[in-house]
């Protein structure tokens, strides 16, 4: 091999290193901070509607008080929700205490998105199913704690959770059973 070539594949090869070390780096960068032990539902408890779960008794559960990083193109799990009473969403929602009809363009995030509340009543971009829309933060979706009447006897969520409302998943082109959950990205409006 010829020395001349050698300083630009050094260069390549030290490129090709960095990179990937970075994304390594943000792969790593929310790790699980807990687990938690499901117990079982009273009678009647745990709304299975959206086809949520409900908690599994002495199954362990992890929890998250992070969530991955936010770009312009955050990937995540786009999963369907109910935001009114007796809904599986729980009680009211964070943001202003209050309920919401499922006809609004509304969302809530996992815990690490949510932001101690900083993304309350903020908008967010949703890319999924080659379509874009336009959603408000109105809710948690709790990563550090579940199982309990407050959740609705629902696991914690997952770090990388958008939680969405069916108007949502209709502006996206979503309907019926395809609905519940589907790889998106997402980014701050």
């Amino acid at each position: 091999m010829s020395m001349k070539g050698f300083p630009t594949i050094f260069l390549f090869s030290c490129f090709v290193l960095v990179i990937t070390n970075c994304f390594m780096v943000e792969a790593d960068t929310c790790k699980p901070s807990g687990k938690l032990r499901g117990k079982k539902p009273p009678p009647g408890k745990c709304n299975k509607g959206h086809d949520s779960d409900c908690c599994q008794e002495g199954k362990f559960y992890n929890t998250y008080t992070c969530s991955p990083p936010v770009s312009s193109h955050t990937k995540a799990t786009l999963t369907l929700n109910g935001f009114g009473p007796k809904e599986d969403g729980g009680g009211p929602c964070e943001c202003d205490n209050n309920y919401h009809k499922d006809s609004e363009l509304i969302v809530a995030l996992s815990t690490g998105w949510f932001n101690k509340k900083k993304r309350c009543m903020n908008y967010i971009n949703i890319h999924g199913n080659g379509k874009t829309v336009k959603a408000k933060v109105v809710d948690e979706c709790d990563s550090t704690m579940g199982c309990d009447d407050d959740h609705d006897y629902q696991p914690p969520c997952a770090n990388n959770i958008v939680d969405a409302s069916d108007a949502v998943w209709d502006a996206l082109g979503v309907y019926g059973d395809k609905r519940g959950e589907m790889e998106i990205y997402w980014s701050d409006a």
